[in-house]
This record gives C-alpha cells, sequence and structure tokens, in this order.
C-alpha cells in the first residue's frame, strides 16, 4: 500500500499539473460515471494530502476523494509544456483536450480519466474514489489523525492518544485515526531508529519517546517526499552509498529484512510477525527498550 510520501507526491504534481484548469473527467471503466459527471468540465481549485487520502477540489464546490489501497496507481502523460498541440486554423471547431493533449486509449480497468490542458491522468484499482462535498470532506479529514508532512498537523492529537491507550506501539502507529500517512515500512524502520520494542505498550512510553517518534516520522516521511522513496538509513550504515542511491539493500534497516545481518548490531536478529494482521519486521537485538 502506498505511504503518506507518495500521496504528497501525487498532491504536489495534480497541483502543479492539473490546479486551476478546466478539467475532463470520465470513467472508462463506469464504476465512477455518475461521480464524474457531477466534476467533468469544471476547474480545479486545489490539491491535498491528508494521510493515505487525496483531494481535487473544484470550483462548484465538490471534490474528487481518492484512497489508493492496496492495488490503486495512477498513470500519467501528456505534458504540461503549453507547447504541446498542433496549431488550429481559424474557424476549425475548438476541442481543447484533443489541441493539447496526445491521449493514448484508457485500460479497461481504468476508474476515472482527468484531461487537463496540457496532460492526462488514468487511476486503477483505488479502494476509494468518490466525488464528495466540502462537508463530507471535512468529516474525512476530522477522522485522519495528525500528518506529519502537513505544516498544519497538531502532534498533540497524537501524543494525547499515545499518553491512554494500551495498545502496542507498533499497532497505533498504523492506525490512521491516530496518526495519518504511516504505513508498514515507515512504522516499522522509525521503531527501529529509536530502538523501541514494537509490542510496547503506548502508555508505557514517556511522552519524550512519543515526541521523538513524531519528529522521526517527519524528518522520514520529508525524505520520501523528496527522492520518491523510502530511505530510512543513516550514512554511516550504508558507506560509500549516497541518499539517491540508496538500493533496496542499504535502504532499510529491517523492512523485509528478516534472517539477514543487521546493519547496526551485526547479529541475525531480524525477525517477521504479525501484528493486528499486518506483517512487523523487527530486531530482536537492537529493540529492547
Amino acid at each position: 500500500m502506498p505511504e503518506g510520501h507518495s500521496i504528497h507526491r501525487i498532491a504536489r504534481h495534480f497541483d502543479e499539473v492539473f490546479v486551476n484548469q478546466q478539467l475532463n473527467l470520465s470513467s472508462p471503466q463506469g464504476r465512477f460515471t455518475d461521480g464524474a459527471k457531477l466534476l467533468d468540465g469544471h476547474r480545479a481549485v486545489a490539491s491535498e494530502a491528508y494521510g493515505k487520502h487525496w483531494f481535487l477540489y473544484f470550483d462548484n464546490e465538490l471534490v474528487l476523494n481518492v484512497h489508493l489501497g492496496m492495488y490503486g496507481a495512477w498513470t500519467f502523460g501528456g505534458s504540461q509544456h503549453s507547447s504541446i498541440g498542433a496549431p488550429r486554423k481559424i474557424g476549425e471547431q475548438e476541442d481543447h483536450r484533443d489541441a493539447a493533449v496526445e491521449l493514448t486509449e484508457p485500460r479497461p480497468t481504468t476508474r476515472v480519466r482527468i484531461i487537463g490542458d496540457h496532460s492526462w491522468a488514468d487511476l486503477v484499482g483505488a479502494s476509494v474514489c468518490r466525488t464528495l462535498t466540502m462537508a463530507e470532506t471535512q468529516d474525512v479529514i476530522e477522522n485522519i489523525g495528525p500528518d506529519p508532512l502537513r505544516e498544519d498537523a497538531d502532534p498533540q492529537r497524537f501524543y494525547d492518544v499515545a499518553a491512554k491507550t494500551r495498545r502496542r506501539i507498533g499497532a497505533i502507529l498504523m492506525d490512521q485515526k491516530t496518526i495519518g500517512g504511516i504505513g508498514n515500512i515507515y512504522r516499522a524502520e522509525g521503531l527501529f531508529r529509536l530502538d523501541l520494542h514494537p509490542h510496547t505498550p503506548s502508555n508505557k512510553l514517556p511522552k519524550d519517546v512519543h515526541e521523538a517518534i513524531w519528529a522521526d516520522q517527519v524528518h522520514l516521511l520529508h525524505i520520501g517526499v523528496e527522492t520518491g522513496r523510502i530511505i530510512t538509513t543513516e550514512p554511516e550504515h550504508r558507506p560509500g552509498v549516497a541518499l539517491v542511491d540508496a538500493f533496496p539493500e542499504h535502504a532499510n534497516y529491517v523492512y523485509q529484512r528478516q534472517g539477514q545481518q543487521c546493519l547496526v548490531c551485526g547479529q541475525n536478529a531480524i525477525i517477521v510477525e504479525e501484528l493486528e494482521a499486518r506483517k512487523l519486521y523487527w530486531c530482536t537485538a537492537c529493540q529492547k527498550s
């Protein structure tokens, strides 16, 4: 499942390429036909991400809301440059879509196709693709925990829940109502980086540890936004390998490294187990506290 940094990258792409344009929306698959009709022909005015939810706001005060889930993905085409498109003869019927964007045939599974002045976007496989009112959008946002990538995030909301719940820290970090945008990789890697035992009840950890968790997730997620990849290792644990060149074998500490030698303690102590129906990776030698 895409984690929060990917959704913020999608939001940024739409903001740069589609916002402030009149967009054409359709549903080649047919499952989103009614929702697409409500937005088709309207101007996109803003694009933003909250946790793993993405929202595209339109000038008719309706909102496209997408959650990619496990299998969702966007495909982008065309160009944001105004030089694309052949010039039209005077008096020729205007068709901004065909003049500006060279389109490919959508896949039969395309839930929604969005066409702007110079680019297009196709969505497949999403768990959520719907048109919401502004009030409905606010309801969705209010049920998402604070997002470490948002400047307006209130981490106190996370601290308050973390201080009260007996649930294990490894579980609440995956609870999108507690903290938004963290997935399996950031959960495992963040706990390892702070030497935290994933089964520790959250309310047994002092506030400064909760604050350290938040600060580290802010740091890691911003790296993800800028690089487009989840890279959690420090330079000393990938000697000679720059951040931008960190391949999977030296990008992470514990995620999918079960049975391998730990990059920090050197022991073959990394395991994988199940916690609340999700795989949990951790080093039983390093994460004792």
